[in-house]
């Protein structure tokens, strides 16, 4: 089996370019990973496209015969939340209550530009059910669970959980998923992986069931920032100058110190530490600031926020009558925001743009900001199914540090910086609206720097 460095849309690419592998094989050892039935594949996905991947790969493998691939990602096998609109199928968002909803007359934007560009979809990911959670737990189809200390049985984290699974257990070279509070980024960062959330802006949501329109944003999780990048290209129609590393020599990062580091397990400390020391060893500067904004945040969003208020909005009508189909937990959730008008939101709205404003003032002059991802390891699902309350505090912790990015319309992206076999941590580059660019460059530097302490 590949080692996860090697399991790269760059790896695969070459090897299909230089006919090493064809298509149909890569998706023929694919499907077969999704299916082995000691696998993770019934819990990580919640439909596989079987026939038509093999179709699509057949058709793959005669464009790169006559010398016409669609693009670098021809041939790839690519999984997708069972969020985004697939032709011909009911879009479940991880759920029962959708299921004699009308299939979709046409796909997701995203899903679309995917097939244009040769990538082979092989499935629809599980997921928290309409992502309202940052955990992953889905009671009706099953728990996917991180690659780490699976004896113990540890979350994948959500709610874009299948979507890290895929490619955690080699089911997907690559993952796309949605990010409303860190749900590419949390899954990423717990299963090893690299996460990307762009400016929401930067990739169109058409055909993508909404959680808050607000904070809903789209993002690729691969084994690597160039694979990333190389989907958000695809997805965005709009490829970033962002293929060369930065030099480390030239970058600046702030570290905030509030808030981010509170209830942060010993382990996420030491890693971050670590890995700080590493980018100022590779000659980047790391200035300590405060940014006491942070501490905001709960106050301003103590009501419910924009998620509460968006999600009560769409689901109101399906809740009068199916509520008990729902998960408890994410029903309860939903019904915070049945208080929350549109006038609470514009509101909102105007609070966020002076917050937003002012955090900006304080890193603007930086390349982008480092934190830890989620500030705890993964936990384990059983203590999580049984206890309602731990799983309140943990959901709310573990989405803590990457929601503020949403909040601030920003961009970010996860590295693993943990060493191999140890408990996955991830360093969070995070920086403001339609920064992608250099956010993007600064992570491929600091990929290339954290390499020597993932030995």
């Amino acid at each position: 089996m590949l080692s996860s460095e090697t399991y790269t849309l760059e790896y695969f690419s070459e090897q299909l370019a230089h006919k090493r592998i064809s298509a149909v094989q890569l998706v023929e050892q694919t499907l077969q990973r999704i299916h082995d039935p000691g696998g993770q594949g019934r819990v990580t996905f919640t439909r596989v496209f079987d026939e038509q991947a093999l179709q699509d790969a057949a058709q793959s493998d005669a464009r790169r015969q006559a010398g016409q691939p669609a693009s670098r990602i021809d041939g790839i096998p690519i999984s997708v939340k069972d969020l985004f609109d697939v032709h011909g199928y009911t879009t479940m968002a991880g759920s029962r209550v959708l299921a004699d909803r009308p299939v979709a007359q046409r796909d997701a934007m995203i899903v679309k530009r995917l097939r244009e560009a040769g990538a082979i979809i092989v499935g629809t990911t599980n997921m928290t059910e309409f992502a309202y959670s940052g955990l992953g737990l889905n009671p009706h189809y099953g728990t996917p669970l991180s690659p780490w200390d699976r004896q113990t049985q540890r979350i994948a984290g959500g709610s874009s959980s299948g979507a890290a699974a895929s490619v955690a257990d080699h089911m997907a070279v690559g993952a796309i998923g949605t990010d409303t509070g860190g749900s590419v980024r949390i899954p990423a960062a717990f299963c090893s992986l690299v996460g990307y959330k762009p400016t929401a802006s930067r990739i169109d949501m058409t055909g993508t069931l909404p959680l808050s329109l607000s904070l809903d944003s789209i993002g690729p999780l691969a084994n690597s920032v160039t694979s990333c990048i190389w989907l958000a290209d695809v997805m965005a129609q709009d490829p970033l100058n962002a293929a060369a590393a930065k030099p480390l020599s030239q970058t600046r990062f702030c570290v905030p110190q509030s808030l981010v580091f509170d209830e942060a397990d010993p382990i996420v400390r030491e890693r971050f530490d670590v890995a700080c020391d590493a980018l100022r060893e590779a000659g980047a500067k790391l200035t300590s600031i405060e940014l006491p904004q942070l501490l905001e945040l709960s106050s301003i969003n103590a009501a419910g926020g924009f998620t509460a208020a968006q999600a009560w909005q769409w689901h109101k009508d399906l809740l009068a009558q199916h509520a008990d189909l729902y998960d408890r937990r994410v029903r309860s959730r939903i019904a915070i925001g049945q208080s929350l008008d549109e006038n609470y939101i514009a509101q909102l709205q105007a609070t966020r743009q002076a917050w937003i404003a002012k955090v900006l003032a304080e890193i603007g002059p930086f390349d982008a900001m480092l934190m830890p991802t989620v500030p705890v390891v993964p936990p384990a699902l059983a203590s999580l199914e049984q206890d309602d309350d731990l799983y309140a505090r943990s959901n709310w912790l573990i989405l803590r540090n990457p929601s503020i990015i949403n909040f601030l319309d920003g961009c970010a992206v996860t590295l693993p910086c943990h060493a191999r076999d140890q408990a996955p941590v991830g360093l969070m580059l995070a920086a403001g609206p339609n920064q992608d660019e250099q956010l993007l460059a600064a992570a491929l530097a600091c990929e290339q720097a954290l390499a020597a302490i993932r030995t």
